[in-house]
C-alpha cells in the first residue's frame, strides 16, 4: 500500500509538473525569437543536469558525517539527513521526474523553435527538427555524464549545499 501511495505520488507530481513546464514552454517559444527559444531550452536542459547532479549525489553520499553536523546544529545538516534517509525517493524526484519531464520538454520546444527557424530560413522542416532533437538530446546526455562524475565526487558538498537551501526555504 505504501509503494502505491508514493507510485500514485510520482504520477501526480510529474503529471502535474509536465503540465507547467509544458505551458510554458508553448506559451512563451512562440512569442519569442529564436535566440530567447534556444536560451529557454538551454534553461530545461540546465535544470535537468542540475537535478540529475543533486539525486546522484544523495543517492552516492553516506549519512555519518551529516548526523555529527546535526548535533553540531548546523544549518542544512538535518535537512540533509533528512534527503538522505530518503534517497530513493529523492533520486526519483530529481532524476527520473524532474529530469525526465525537462528532458520532453526540452523536446517539444525545438521542435518548436525548430519550425520557426524552418519557416523563417525556408530550410526542410523535418531536417531541422531532426538536428534540433539531436543537438537538444546529446547536450543533455552529455552534461548529465558529465554532472554524474560532479556529483559522486562531490557528494557531500552538494548534499550540504541541498540541505541549506532547504533550510532557508523553511524559514
Amino acid at each position: 500500500m505504501k509503494k502505491t501511495k508514493w507510485l500514485l505520488t510520482v504520477l501526480l507530481i510529474s503529471f502535474i509538473l509536465s503540465i507547467v513546464m509544458s505551458i510554458t514552454s508553448e506559451g512563451l517559444i512562440p512569442k519569442v525569437n529564436v535566440v530567447i527559444g534556444i536560451v529557454i531550452i538551454l534553461l530545461f536542459i540546465f535544470i535537468a543536469v542540475i537535478f540529475d547532479m543533486i539525486g546522484v549525489a544523495i543517492t552516492a553520499q553516506e549519512e555519518t558525517p551529516f548526523h555529527s553536523m546535526a548535533s553540531k546544529k548546523i544549518k542544512g545538516s538535518t535537512n540533509s539527513v533528512r534527503l538522505l534517509k530518503n534517497s530513493d525517493k529523492i533520486a526519483s524526484i530529481c532524476n527520473d521526474v524532474v529530469g525526465d519531464v525537462c528532458g520532453v520538454v526540452s523536446g517539444s520546444a525545438g521542435v518548436l523553435v525548430a519550425n520557426t527557424i524552418s519557416e523563417s530560413f525556408d530550410i526542410n522542416k523535418s531536417i531541422i527538427v531532426l538536428v534540433t532533437t539531436a543537438i537538444i538530446a546529446s547536450l543533455t546526455i552529455t552534461g548529465k555524464a558529465y554532472g554524474k562524475t560532479i556529483a559522486i565526487n562531490n557528494s557531500k558538498s552538494i548534499t550540504e549545499k541541498v540541505g541549506k537551501v532547504l533550510h532557508r526555504f523553511q524559514k
